[in-house]
């Protein structure tokens, strides 16, 4: 009998959790057919990967036949999946190379069992999935149908007490999923079936159970294992251990077969390297080519180390000396480092007990900053600029614009109707409209300003003139005038129009689920633009101030003055208001596209969209005119979106040793 109880599944990507599971509690019988059901995201596949022993539970616990995984170690779970559990999957994973019966043979060999045994298996699981005609053909011969038989008769083969199946009809049509349900529905007359499924109506007409899954709870259960019947199932996985315990030898034998021998494996190595004979002797000749290269580099070592000053003079261009406002104070940081190694090898008394507090003095190092006082510094280099300019090529100011520019495309909905389709440009965007999958990768991408569309170019025209060519327009003379950036082949990728809007970010939702099932994707070709449908495009760009509005409550000022407090609508932009765009947003134009120049060993542009410092003073001067960015700066102790005064707390040791001292042992 297999049991979840309690079972939770968290993911951590960096400092984001994401509860994946949130306390699920299910009983399974050794013989039924289980859908799971649930929309995409609540956490059917989670489970089914928990239950397979391909991933591991967060907390909780899976018992199987009355066993607790808790303690289980890799070679536990090795022996669980390899004897117990058959997988069953939407995109069939069967080898291209290998014929039909080596690839249900290959489910075997980590088995440990006789050649001779593994082909008369293999060809009796081909044969009860109705295959026992088609052995030697190759997966690319067969249908849909026919290779999802095969991983069904690859899953079974071992004689597995539970037979996985996440989507076996995802990629089938309506007939051939019916003759994979009627085949996994008698396979669950002897054995248990967990299958995960979108489509409700074929798990009420071939499953014996529906369990229905929301925000990773256990919502629904049409047929679940009652107290009375679970003590009954207890008790009879108790005899069967018992009856295990006596047979030693039996046990041994099994685990002594959860590996695959050493000559299986040359043999299966060997064999794939002769069907793919062309990869392998490229393989061993590019290797040659590698030992040659390291040869050539050491002997021309002196010419290239002059070849990579040059070209860094070059590149400062990209990658330019930054100067940030706040950093880690890396001297404090080398000093607690070299400090606590000093500590560890002192000499100390063998009959005491010392403590050791290496942690708090490395919390202490990170916690300490550098702040740089960059208005001062920024007076510095206006007052000394002549000094300055013989070694600079540009000095530039980088300010937190968070830029929200839109296009306005005329375009037709599903039915045929015009209508002036309004996209934001950027990644962001993009990726929301990638689905679920890409869920939170869009503010991944905000934050670490990745993949930006639009950025300011240096203000240095002799150093731009040197790395890129006009091949049509003109570089920007006004704040409203930008560049479009193509590569040395006159290319712009398909990404960079839909972050402009030109193509529909509303397509890529199903382009993402074509490539995930289909695992390639045949757009349309794009015909070639002229230059002038770029140089007539126009972009709105909408000062952000401009989304925030003033709420219903309000603050008292230091001042004594009653504020109101603002709340910021982007998220809750109508990306249709296009009134509201073309209203507040300013017309920018792309004024020129550019290209990198043969010759250019480094280019200073790294988003397809770049305008000049024009635009940014233009920015910062609509930003001293709004009226929520005054009120910030008249009442700076104040938070204008949440009235509350701003909270300035300074850690040092003494400090986080009074928040650990608060700290209750039994809230942990």
């Amino acid at each position: 009998m297999l049991e979840l109880k309690n079972i939770v599944k968290t993911y951590i990507t960096g400092d984001t959790e994401v509860n994946a599971l949130g306390g699920v509690d299910l009983r399974f019988r050794e013989n039924e057919f289980v859908s799971i059901l649930g929309a995409s995201g609540c956490g059917k596949t989670t489970m089914l990967n928990i239950i397979g022993g391909l991933d591991r539970y967060s907390d909780g616990d899976l018992i199987i036949n009355g066993k607790s995984t808790k303690l289980f170690k890799d070679k536990d779970w090795d022996t669980y999946r390899n004897h117990s559990i058959g997988f069953v999957f939407q995109s069939y994973n069967l080898i291209p190379h290998q014929t039909v019966l080596a690839n249900v043979e290959l489910a075997l060999t980590l088995s440990g069992v006789s050649k001779a045994e593994r082909r008369a298996k293999a060809i009796k699981a081909l044969e009860n999935v109705g295959l026992g005609d088609q052995l030697h053909k190759k997966p690319n011969q067969m249908s849909g149908g026919q290779m999802q038989r095969v991983a069904i008769a690859r899953a079974l083969v071992n004689n597995p007490d539970i037979l996985l199946a996440d989507e076996p009809t995802g990629a089938l049509d309506t007939q051939t999923s019916v003759q994979i349900m009627d085949l996994l529905k008698e396979v669950a007359e002897d054995r248990l079936v967990i299958m995960v499924t979108h489509n409700p109506e074929l798990a009420e007409q071939y499953s014996t159970r529906i369990v229905r899954l929301q925000d990773g709870l256990v919502i629904g259960d049409t047929n679940p294992v009652l107290d009375e019947e679970y003590e009954q199932l207890v008790a009879k996985d108790i005899q069967k251990a018992i009856e295990n315990k006596k047979d030693k030898k039996a046990k041994k034998a099994e685990a002594k077969k959860a590996s695959m021998s050493f000559k299986t494996a040359v043999s299966l190595s060997f064999k794939n390297l002769l069907t793919k004979k062309g990869r392998t002797i490229m393989t061993s000749f590019a290797g040659s080519i590698g030992i040659i290269g390291i040869a050539l580099i050491l002997a021309l070592s002196n010419g290239i180390q002059l070849f990579i000053d040059q070209v860094q003079e070059d590149t400062l261009s990209t990658y330019p000396l930054s100067i940030m406002q706040e950093t880690s104070d890396l001297n404090a940081m080398m000093s607690a480092m070299t400090e606590v190694e000093e500590d560890a090898n002192a000499e100390r008394d063998p009959n005491k007990i010392y403590v050791d507090d290496s942690m708090g003095k490395m919390v202490n190092a990170m916690l300490s900053t550098t702040t740089n006082n960059l208005e001062k510094f920024k007076t510095h280099i206006d007052t000394n600029f002549d000094k300055l300019a013989p070694y600079v090529n540009d000095i530039q100011y980088t300010y937190d614009l968070n830029l929200q520019v839109y296009n306005i495309v005329p375009d037709k909905d599903k039915n045929g109707n015009d209508y002036n389709r309004v996209t934001k440009l950027g990644l962001g965007t993009m990726l929301d409209n990638m689905g679920d999958s890409f869920a939170g990768l869009s503010e991944l991408a905000g934050a670490s300003g990745m993949m930006d569309v639009m950025t300011e170019m240096i203000d240095n025209q002799e150093l731009l003139d040197q790395q890129y060519d006009v091949v049509a327009g003109s570089w920007p003379k006004e704040a409203n005038e930008v560049v479009l950036v193509v590569n040395k082949n006159n290319q712009i990728s398909r990404m960079t129009l839909y972050m402009l809007g030109i193509l529909d970010q509303g397509e890529l939702e199903d382009i993402m689920k074509t490539l995930m099932t289909d695992k390639e994707f045949k757009g349309e070709d794009i015909e070639p633009f002229d230059f002038d449908y770029f140089l007539n495009s126009e972009f709105y760009l909408v000062n952000t101030s401009d989304f925030f509005e003033k709420s219903d409550k309000t603050y008292v000022g230091t001042d004594g003055k009653t504020y109101p407090i603002w709340n910021d609508a982007r998220e809750q932009f109508d990306y249709n208001e296009e009134g509201f765009v073309t209203e507040n947003g300013m017309k920018l134009k792309i004024s020129g596209i550019i290209r990198p120049r043969v010759d250019a060993t480094a280019t200073s542009i790294s988003s397809p969209i770049a305008y000049s410092r024009k635009l940014t003073d233009a920015i910062l001067e609509m930003n001293s005119s709004s009226e929520v960015i005054a009120q910030q700066k008249a009442t700076p102790e104040y938070n204008v979106l949440t009235g509350l005064k701003f909270e300035k707390t300074k850690y040092t040791p003494e400090t986080i040793k009074d928040l650990v001292d608060k700290i209750d042992p039994a809230t942990m």
